[in-house]
């Protein structure tokens, strides 16, 4: 939002701004405060304009570093509370599993995992178990299960004696009738689970069930401890291992995350004290005790996503030469964190030495995210003067919030197919797109995305093991209202739906500012059957689907779908209106409906459009 500026414009507007969770400037997505932030600075000193900045979090070891970069005074608007300010005291335990096998591993973090759950059930009190994957919530609670069924304790400790829990008994229907069948069968335990694959109805019946004591034992990732407030007496991490589809490999988990799990423990209106308990393998649980006592501070992750910032200032006109560049990096956080580690960045201590201001690798830094700018064709790039000029690329990619990378994908591909690209064709660009790559393609799907191809109008060339074959599949299935049974398939489906329509407007946008007219065409139908979740070549009266029987729409429409037609249906329909009802009734096998359907036809707008051609060339036309 602040990206398009204005008078108007939320950043013109903006008297405060208030970032939750500011340690998140270490994760992936910290590039897009760092921007605003710097935006932000930058207006209020060209506009001499006071707007106020409020940093909030609960895991922040290097505190003064995030402080400078929020221009805070450090004797005025800088708070630091220590563990001494936790209002429940909070008991930290480490267990470091020293079996060498996988299969041996896991078995005994499950019988460690039980041995703490059962011990705080013992005490009544309510557990959370955080685990790293989604299929690990299920595998976990059935685990649990399991063991307490083998003691002879699920009874006891987790369901509670028939009748005595009221909350429970509130709640049976509505789990019971929940599609999820995993938390059908965990709720029967007294267990539940929650992940990011779930549908948000059947997390947030997750969430009341054990806010309100209807189960004792959730079992859950760690977006639960980001995002929303449900704490308990105790907190068990199972396991540090984190699959990072990037690298291809398990990573350790993050010392914030493990932070911000352990801050779920100890409920302040209901506890006198916190459990948590960090269950790991014996050498990652020295690594995570040296770096809680040494509080690793957070770094910047700008570099990464510099060119796309960069990009969106040029649009902004903030920045127009390498200069000013230069002068805009000083902003950001990346700038602060160079300055006190400049060996995380690549600067040697022989080089920090030579440039203390930093002002060769900011330089360094503005000219390689210029340069590929250049090379994708976003902005002009002048080597000799330094100078930067806006791109209509550019333009497009700034205010769709498009990554350079994607740009660059369009570009190549676009290149290929420019004369004569069938929908099939686009659809494909537009699913190779880089906002999509994080769609994972599990094997467990497979047989679903292969049953949802057959049914899609539209052929796809990729194969459904690539994420771009996957998206395709899933993006047809969304237009065409197809059902999905798999809980991560709907998932990824309402992923790609909320992305496709910004990616499709801008595919559009480029080809029209390109001269691409056959693509800029078929990019806006497609823009428009995501918005409507209908077909171009289906009937316009689907709009009104829900007032209307299906025998109309299948009695106008082609019966060739996917045909090349384009809009002809458009103009089948208005015809309409030259019939007498009856015989529209005829028409559409709707014999008493003729007049309702007209009435609906009468909604659609018609548009008459009058123009004349003056040659100013051989080859311009006004």
């Amino acid at each position: 939002m602040t990206r398009r500026g204005g008078d108007g414009s939320l950043g013109a507007t903006c008297g405060l701004l208030i970032i939750d969770e500011v340690h998140l400037l270490a994760d992936e997505r910290g590039a897009v405060i760092e921007s605003v932030v710097a935006r932000l600075h930058r207006w209020v000193e060209t506009s001499q304009r006071q707007v106020r900045l409020v940093g909030l979090s609960a895991t922040l070891p290097n505190y003064e570093d995030v402080a400078t970069f929020l221009r805070v005074e450090k004797g005025r608007g800088l708070f630091h509370f220590g563990p001494e300010h936790r209002p429940v005291p909070l008991q930290q335990t480490f267990i470091g599993i020293t079996s060498k096998g996988r299969s041996e591993r896991d078995k005994k973090m499950d019988d460690v995992c039980y041995e703490v759950v059962a011990e705080a059930l013992r005490s009544g009190y309510q557990v959370m178990v955080f685990v790293h994957s989604r299929k690990g919530t299920g595998t976990t609670a059935k685990a649990l299960a399991e063991r307490a069924a083998m003691e002879g304790e699920l009874e006891q400790l987790f369901i509670g004696e028939e009748g005595l829990n009221e909350a429970r008994t509130k709640y049976i229907d509505r789990a019971e009738k929940s599609q999820n069948k995993e938390l059908r069968e965990h709720f029967r335990n007294g267990m539940g689970i929650h992940h990011a694959g779930m549908l948000r109805h059947d997390r947030k019946l997750s969430e009341q069930m054990f806010s309100n004591g209807a189960i004792c034992v959730l079992c859950c990732t760690a977006t639960l401890a980001w995002g929303i407030n449900l704490p308990a007496h105790t907190v068990v991490i199972k396991g540090t291992d984190v699959y990072q589809p990037e690298k291809g490999r398990n990573v350790d988990l993050s010392i914030l995350d493990v932070q911000q799990i352990f801050g779920r423990a100890g409920r302040p209106q209901f506890d006198t004290s916190g459990d948590a308990t960090l269950i790991t393998t014996h050498d990652a649980m020295i690594r995570f005790l040296d770096k809680l006592v040494r509080a690793t501070p957070i770094e910047s992750n700008f570099i990464k996503q510099l060119a796309d910032h960069l990009n969106a200032e040029v649009v902004g006109g903030t920045v127009t030469n390498i200069r000013e560049a230069i002068q805009w990096l000083r902003y950001t956080y990346l700038f602060v964190r160079m300055c006190k580690n400049p060996l995380a960045y690549g600067i040697s201590a022989v080089q920090h030495e030579s440039d203390p201001t930093l002002l060769h690798r900011s330089r360094e830094l503005a000219i390689e995210a210029a340069k590929l700018l250049d090379e994708r064709k976003m902005v002009r790039y002048n080597s000799d003067s330094g100078n930067i000029a806006v791109c209509n690329l550019g333009r497009v990619a700034s205010h769709f919030y498009i990554r350079n990378q994607s740009v660059a994908t369009f570009n190549e591909m676009l290149e290929k197919k420019r004369f004569s690209p069938t929908d099939a064709d686009l659809l494909h660009v537009m699913c190779c797109a880089d906002e999509f790559e994080n769609v994972r393609v599990r094997p467990e799907e497979l047989d679903e995305v292969d049953r949802l191809k057959k049914s899609c109008p539209l052929d796809s060339n990729a194969p459904v093991e690539e994420f771009s074959g996957k998206c395709n599949v899933l993006l047809q299935s969304y237009i065409s209202k197809a059902r999905v049974s798999s809980f991560t398939l709907i998932s990824d489906t309402n992923y790609i739906a909320s992305n496709a329509g910004r990616v499709a407007r801008a595919l559009f946008e480029m080809c029209l500012k390109g001269g691409n007219a056959p693509a800029a065409l078929k990019f806006l139908r497609l823009g428009k059957s995501i918005d409507k979740r209908f077909w171009w070549f289906q009937s316009p009266l689907r709009a009104f689907e829900y007032e209307l029987k299906k025998n109309v729409f299948v009695a106008l429409e082609d019966t060739r779908i996917g045909s090349e037609e384009g809009y002809g249906t458009l103009e089948r329909v208005i015809e309409l209106l030259d019939m007498d009802p009856k015989e529209v009734g005829e028409l559409c096998h709707c014999f008493r409906d003729g007049a309702l359907i007209q009435k609906f036809v009468r909604f659609l707008p018609r548009v008459n459009v009058t123009f004349t051609i003056h040659p100013i060339t051989k080859n311009t036309l006004r």
